[in-house]
């Protein structure tokens, strides 16, 4: 075999490996277009959701929503605001200790899937804040949800008693 044949041979690997990518991920974008996915944006769709109503001497409260993402790309809840909350609401998640303790901790955001749902409640996701005046069950509270790439969502949550707001 001739030197510069041989070249050429020793050379197919090289240039056969980034075709051989270039068509997998081709056709991976030809699926992910012709799904209707391609480029479409989170569409983000929040249900009235509801309030605890505070009691004792913990003022502070939680809000819970169901949150739908029926677009093609994903997206996170980053927080919200209220006219009905005294300073700032932060996006909690509720964990529990092996003693059976629980807790709080405060996170940046939240995951709303594409094609699927944020599904907030006191063993999850939470917004908690203090409220502004005292509320009682049945009263509406505005309130604002930010998402990264969906922008804002305003929305209102009823507040319940305790036991209402466990569900």
């Amino acid at each position: 075999m001739s030197r510069e044949r041989r070249g050429l041979t020793d050379m197919l690997p090289a240039v056969l490996a980034p075709l051989a990518a270039c068509a997998v991920a081709l056709g991976g974008l030809t699926t992910w277009v012709g799904t209707g996915h391609a480029g479409t944006p989170p569409r983000i769709d929040v249900v009235p959701g509801r309030v605890s109503l505070p009691y004792g001497a913990d003022r502070d409260t939680a809000a819970y929503f169901e949150v739908a993402n029926s677009g093609g790309s994903a997206d996170r809840l980053t927080g919200a605001t209220s006219s009905s909350a005294r300073g700032k609401i932060t996006l909690t998640r509720h964990r529990g200790t092996d003693a059976g303790a629980a807790y709080r901790d405060a996170i940046s955001s939240a995951a709303v899937p594409a094609g699927g749902a944020l599904s907030m409640s006191p063993h999850g996701v939470s917004l908690t804040f203090r409220p502004k005046g005292r509320w009682r069950a049945g009263d509406i509270v505005p309130m604002t949800l930010h998402f990264e790439h969906g922008g804002q969502v305003r929305t209102v949550a009823v507040v319940v008693g305790r036991e209402s707001a466990s569900r």
